[in-house]
This record gives C-alpha cells, structure tokens and sequence, in this order.
C-alpha cells in the first residue's frame, strides 16, 4: 500500500526528561530540514512526573506510546483487492480476478468490513460441478446475472426478479417429447423455433433463454408477459449456454463465511507467521483498526516486508530499547552514554559526545544547521539539561551544558533556578506512587563482564525525609524483581539534589560484594551511603561494571 515514509525518533524505556524531550526536539530538527514532516517523536515507556509537568509547562503534547518496533501486517505491500460484493455473479469476479493476477477476492458489505471469502479453487469447484441441475435455483441467481453472464439481455420479464425454483435444462426436442421432461418453474435454453417457445410457456416455466442471437417472436413475448415468464436472448449457441450458465450464480452462494482466517494491520509479523504456516492459504484477508478489510497478504510478502525507520536518542544499549529493535532500521542515533551493545546493518550516523546530556547536543546541531529554535523547544531541551545534570551539580555536567541551557533559558524566558525548583519538586511527588512505579520510574539494566546482569534504578529529590520513606517501600519490593529479567543483582539510588549524595539500595546474590569492591565501603542498615555521588552513568556504573570484572577474574 502507498503510504508516506515515517521514521520514528524514539528514546529508551523508562524514559526520562532528557529521553523524552530530546526525541521531540530531535524531530522537530529533522522536520525542519525535511520537505515532508516525516520525523515522529515516540515513548517506549510510561512518562514520569518531572517530565509530565515540563511537557504542560510549555504547553507541548507527549509524544505516542511505541512499545514494540517490530514489523507489523502494515508494513507489508499489502495487496488491494478491487471492490467486490456477494451479489457478484462468479464470472464477473472469475474475470476480476484474472484481470488482477489474485487468487483470493475478499467480499465486503457496503460498509467495507469483510463477508467472506472467495479463490479461484472455489469457482473452479463450481464449473465442475455439472449434475446438479438446481444449482442455479439453490443458489437463487438473478435474471439480470444471469444475461450478463450469457452476454445477453432480458427482453421480457423483471430482470430484478430471482430464479428461486426450478431445474435448467435443454429444450431440443419437440412440443410433445418436451412436454414429457419439462416441469412449472423450470428454465429452458432453446433454439429458434416458435412452437417450443409457446410449448415451454403453456408449461408455465420460469424463464426461456433463446441462443443464437435469434429474435423472439412478439406472440411468445406477449405469452410470456401474460404469464410473468422471464425471456434472456443471448448471441451464444446452446452448448456454450448451458456450459456458461453456472458462471452467473452470486458469490454469496460459494464465498467462504465461517472461521476465515484474517490478519489486523496492527498484528506483529512474528506472531503471524506460524498462522500462516498452518493454513496454507494462498492470501489471508487483511483488517485495519477500524474494521475494514484493506486488501490481502501472502507468505510472499515477508519476502518485501519494509522494516520501520527509527532514530534513538539518549541511548544505544539494546536492552534500554524499544522491544524488537533488532527487526528496526536504525538510521541514526544522537547520545552521550558509552557505547553500548546495539548492532546496525550498515554504517549510520552515530553522534556520541561526552556531555551531560542529550538536550546539549541537540542544541548545538540546531547552531550548526542555523535552525530557529521554537520557545517551547528551547523550553524542553532546558528542562532536560537541568534534569540529567541535577542543576549542573552532577559531575557529568560540563561547560557545554551549562552554556546551553543558560542560552536556552533565555529563549524560553525562564530562569532556571527557579524552573528547576519547581521541576524537582513536581518529580518528586512520589507519596502516592507504588513501588513497582517509583522503582520504574527511572531504572536501566547492565550486563557486565563474565555475563553479570544487574539494574540500577534512580529516583532524585529535595527531601531527606522522603528518601528514607522511599526505602522502607522499596526494599521488599526489591526483593521480589531480583531474578525477573535476567537480573540478578538490582540496586536503587536514592538521590539528594541537595546535599549531592546517594543511598544506594542493594539486593541479590554477590550485590553487596560487589558494591563493595566498587566504592570501598560498608553497607549500614541496608544502604551504601555514598557522599558526593549523584550520577548513575558516570559514578556509579563504571564503578560496578569494574567491580564485576575483578569478581570474575577472581572466581576465574
């Protein structure tokens, strides 16, 4: 199907100020370089406080949910069908079908949702089914399809009217031998003589056909209406009537109703292909999100599936990603992590700079490429520095940081100590939050040398009472997600902004070990109490994955 390109600009899960607002600025960069809007900024997870009220604040829609990257039904070519009904006699859709090299013919109401099914094996079944001399009246076949099919017309009679009753057959002998077979309500395919006509009529049949192109006599048509008798001429001889008049009956009569299989737009391609490798259809009908069949795929469309475009921003670790970035194109990424574990099939553009935060980075390609940058974006791309560098007191914070959101801070008309306070303190509303959401809200997942996998989540705030508080309903919590996952050490952070310091929460075989071989110090009631740190990416992940290696190499 023709549809316009989108490349999706996506941050990691469990996104935060920085992930988010950095994918909306991202593409709004693109966008403007860009002759068709095609850059969309997405979330691969639920957004948070803090970033819920720095989207309001400058009056900014979130960007939509993607949770799952993969290929979908609707990145197929899917193939569109042409309109076609179940009052549609078989030759007509035969011809269709054949007109458009298909071998499978969806049958939509008027509505365009989908009836039933019909393939070429279900027509030819029909052709060779010639026994059955009621099949035209079984399949209660119109008059006027019945012309058409015979490439004739009705010259006598209601050509709305249905053919309910009856057995077709040949009337080739004479008045008195036809008598014998002919019975009320039958349909006659005659020749040119008159007296069959008149003969077939006092039978009280239901319609005549008359071959040859022969023009009916104006006393048979005149019987004929008197008796409400259908009369169709067609230019074809006798044999080729009888062997064409199958052909007319409607598609409703064959088309498949019942346990069809079909496939939605939305369905992920890796959970339809075993279905497809169990039924063996030719095509499978396709659905869209508002119930309408759209058109038909095949096992050969996987062959020329377009895989989704996306750009990531503020990550390249694959299991921070979107689920199913592997079945993705990644075409660019824009971070200022370390390098992660992320593969591409061929070389892309990959800007990784050794700042604070993504939102830096940002603003200078707005700089280098002269682009106008909105309020309101300069607005997010702020509130993301501010974020990811604790109001520049993490030190991942640089003087690029610093520069850049003082620049931006003008442009958004805030000022930033002030901003921050009141970011900080709707971020840390956390009273009212579950522990799975607060454990959530900021959590990434590491695996280190000798194939140790462990996560650390970080929730920052202003109030030493509320961290404690945050402990006592995080530590049972802890212990229940340690071994979901892969992970089998989980540590939480427990961040004051004020005092620059971190509580660090631990759980898990060998977890306690290894944070202290990372920072040289005891646990007290539970927590490593770790002055001065601040920053997971800087302080406490190079810390760990360094203690990792000397704990496998000692266990070696």
């Amino acid at each position: 199907m023709g549809t316009q390109e989108k490349i999706f600009v996506i941050g990691h899960k469990n996104p935060d100020t920085d992930s988010i607002c950095s994918a909306i600025a991202y593409a709004d960069i693109k966008n403007q370089k860009s002759l068709v809007k095609k850059y969309i900024p997405k979330r691969a997870g639920q957004i948070n406080e803090e970033t819920q009220y720095v989207l309001k604040r400058f009056g900014v829609q979130p960007p939509a949910y993607l949770g799952n990257i993969g290929t979908q039904v609707k990145d197929m070519d899917i193939r569109v069908s042409p309109e076609a009904d179940k009052s549609m006699s078989l030759k007509n859709a035969w011809d269709m079908m054949q007109e458009n090299s298909i071998v499978s013919l969806p049958i939509r109401d008027k509505d365009g949702e989908l009836e039933g099914l019909v393939t070429i094996g279900d027509i030819a079944k029909t052709y060779m089914d010639t026994t059955d001399s009621y099949f035209l009246s079984n399949a209660r076949t119109q008059y006027r399809r019945i012309a058409e099919t015979l490439s004739g017309k009705v010259v006598e009679g209601n050509e709305h009217a249905y053919f309910v009753k009856g057995k077709v057959l040949v009337g080739t002998a004479n008045p008195q031998v036809l008598k014998e077979f002919v019975k009320e309500d039958d349909m006659v395919i005659m020749g040119n003589r008159e007296e069959d006509h008149i003969q077939a009529i006092r039978l009280n049949v239901s319609c005549i056909i008359v071959g040859m192109g022969v023009e009916v006599s104006q006393k048979v048509l005149s019987l004929a209406h008197e008796k409400n008798i259908v009369v169709i001429t067609s230019p074809c001889d006798s044999f080729t009537i009888a062997r064409l008049i199958n052909q007319s009956i409607p598609l409703r009569f064959v088309m498949k109703r019942d346990n069809l299989v079909t496939f939605n737009t939305e369905d992920f391609t890796d959970d339809i292909q075993d279905v497809m490798i169990k039924h063996r259809h030719r095509a499978f009908p396709v659905i869209n999100k508002r119930g309408k069949c759209v058109g038909t795929i095949s096992r050969r469309n996987f062959l020329d599936m377009h895989r989704k475009k996306v750009i990531l921003v503020d990550h390249n670790e694959k299991d921070q990603a979107v689920d199913n970035i592997d079945k993705a194109e990644i075409v660019e990424i824009i971070d200022h992590h370390k390098l992660g574990s992320l593969e591409t099939m061929k070389p892309i553009s990959f800007r990784n700079e050794p700042v604070g935060c993504t939102a830096t980075i940002l603003y200078k390609i707005y700089g280098e490429e002269r682009l106008e940058i909105p309020p309101k974006i300069a607005g997010l791309l702020c509130a993301a520095i501010i974020s990811d560098t604790l109001m520049f007191r993490s030190p991942t914070c640089t003087q690029q940081d610093k520069i850049a959101a003082s620049a931006l801070a003008l442009i958004a008309d805030i000022k930033i100590e002030e901003f921050a306070k009141e970011m900080f303190k709707a971020g840390s509303n956390l009273k009212e939050k579950s522990p799975e959401e607060i454990f959530y809200q900021d959590y990434k997942k590491f695996i280190a040398e000798g194939n140790v996998t462990f996560g650390v989540g970080q929730i920052s705030s202003m109030d030493k009472d509320e961290l404690l508080e945050i402990k006592e309903r995080l530590e049972p919590f802890m212990v229940s997600e340690c071994g979901r996952h892969g992970v089998t050490r989980v540590y939480f952070m427990l961040t004051n902004i004020l005092d620059e310091s971190t509580m660090l929460l631990y759980y898990g075989e060998g977890s306690r070990e290894m944070a202290e071989s990372a920072f040289h110090i005891e646990p007290e009631n539970g927590a490593f109490m770790l002055p001065g740190v601040v920053s997971r990416k800087k302080q406490i992940i190079p810390a760990m994955m360094e203690a990792a290696q000397l704990m496998t190499n000692e266990y070696a």
